[in-house]
């Protein structure tokens, strides 16, 4: 192993970080076409709030199987295999959306992008956890984490000139084609760090200067559903992952609706919303990773930084009720950088208290049941909207509270971070 590492010194880590980081920006950039293109594809094929609603769903429901079932298939086949199985599926789903025509066609495009979109996560904090320390891993996982920011940006600068130019199906293809750019640059250069001919000794020791952990055979899923640290995560991903498809989804038909901002009109606020949120993400790892270079606990400075979050996104409960477009788009970008924040210091808890190897399967199990909470937000948005005509007080009244109501519970259940106790 030791001829295999480069000599000198080595910060390889940070290229498997920007790796992760674009492959964040694929992900989000082709599960937010949809949220862009509605208000064309509402007037082309007559969509109801009730039938988008039903679309988001089926790509919520998939994309808790997905999570779950790939956060299992990475921990057995490695990250390297699971990240390219996983782009190259959810990008053939993502062009497969040009071909289809009808409610029900466009909910199997959802869902099979949803199905294949579920691997990246896990995959992502496992790779995370198998390339820095503890004390770098919430401020790398804010790093790729913003990538899903940066896709949201993307989106309405790119897609509607796409659109322009070769309709609402080019779009979808070209927007599809770059996950594949992106699997061509994966395998090319990811190996593990102990055999990576780029990893110096000097770099390999920092990335495992944490105590080892125990040996442990795989552990079962019932074994992990017994254990608190597993529902900590399950809480708050519950809790705070609907909110942030909400923004995704509905941000376009809200300052359509609120507004009467147009497909073009609505770039910027939307590129400035996400923009913002990049920035929260990228704060909130580096505030935990800061406060633990300093002396803190590991339980002390994640729960900080999450509660910092949590009351950041309180203000965005205002949002329907402000009469300029640029106030709303300020609250929410506010919100959602606080989401990113909190996101980053949520993944984070994972890889500090549950094995390596079983990191990718308690990922899945959260992420599903983010999408399962997401699938039930989705409709009640859908419902309230159609009920109200489209008045988004109460999404975002909801919204604004679930985070502080999430940290509560979660401190509740894992009062001080302890690793998961599993079977020798």
């Amino acid at each position: 192993m030791s001829e295999q590492l480069s000599t000198g010194s080595s910060h390889y880590r940070w290229t498997i970080c920007a790796l992760l980081f674009f492959a964040t920006t694929v992900n989000y950039v082709d599960r937010a076409v949809l949220g862009i293109l509605k208000p064309v594809l509402e007037q082309a094929f007559g969509w109801t709030q009730i039938e988008y609603g039903n679309i988001v769903t089926a790509f919520q429901l998939a994309y808790a199987l997905g999570y779950v079932f790939a956060g299992r298939v990475v921990d057995r086949i490695g990250v390297r295999l699971g990240f390219l199985s996983s782009v190259s599926l959810w990008s053939l789903a993502a062009m497969a959306h040009a071909a289809v025509r009808t409610v029900c066609g466009f909910g199997v495009a959802r869902a099979a992008l949803g199905l294949a979109e579920g691997g990246m996560f896990p995959a992502a904090i496992k790779t995370v956890a198998e390339w820095f320390p503890k004390e770098e891993r919430s401020f790398a996982t804010g790093i790729f984490n913003a990538g899903s920011n940066v896709g949201a940006v993307a989106c309405p600068l790119v897609v509607p000139w796409l659109a322009h130019r070769w309709g609402w199906q080019g779009a979808f293809v070209a927007t599809g084609v770059i996950g594949f750019v992106w699997v061509v640059f994966w395998m090319r250069a990811y190996q593990a760090p102990e055999r990576h001919p780029r990893v110096s000794a000097r770099e390999l020791a920092h990335i495992r200067k944490d105590p080892p952990e125990p040996e442990t055979v795989r552990i079962p899923w019932p074994a992990l559903l017994g254990c608190r640290q597993t529902w900590a995560f399950v809480v708050g991903m519950a809790a705070s992952s609907p909110v942030w498809w909400f923004y995704i989804f509905w941000a376009p038909d809200f300052l359509n609706k609120r507004y009467a901002l147009g497909l073009t009109q609505s770039s910027l606020p939307l590129m400035v919303m996400f923009l913002a949120a990049s920035f929260g993400g990228i704060g909130g790892g580096w505030l935990s990773s800061h406060l633990l270079k300093r002396g803190w606990s590991v339980n002390a400075a994640r729960k900080t930084a999450l509660l910092v979050c949590a009351l950041a996104v309180v203000p965005v409960a205002a949002t329907p009720i402000v009469p300029n477009p640029w106030v709303a788009v300020a609250l929410v970008g506010l919100a959602a950088a606080a989401h990113c924040g909190f996101a980053a210091n949520l993944f984070t808890l994972v890889s500090d208290t549950v094995p390596r190897q079983a990191v990718s399967s308690v990922v899945g199990i959260g992420g599903m049941a983010g999408s399962l909470g997401g699938m039930v937000f989705a409709q009640i948005v859908a419902h309230v909207l159609a009920a109200t005509g489209n008045n988004y007080l109460v999404p975002f009244l909801i919204a604004s509270c679930v985070y502080l109501l999430a940290l509560l519970v979660m401190h509740l259940l894992v009062p001080k971070l302890e690793p998961m106790e599993v079977p020798a």
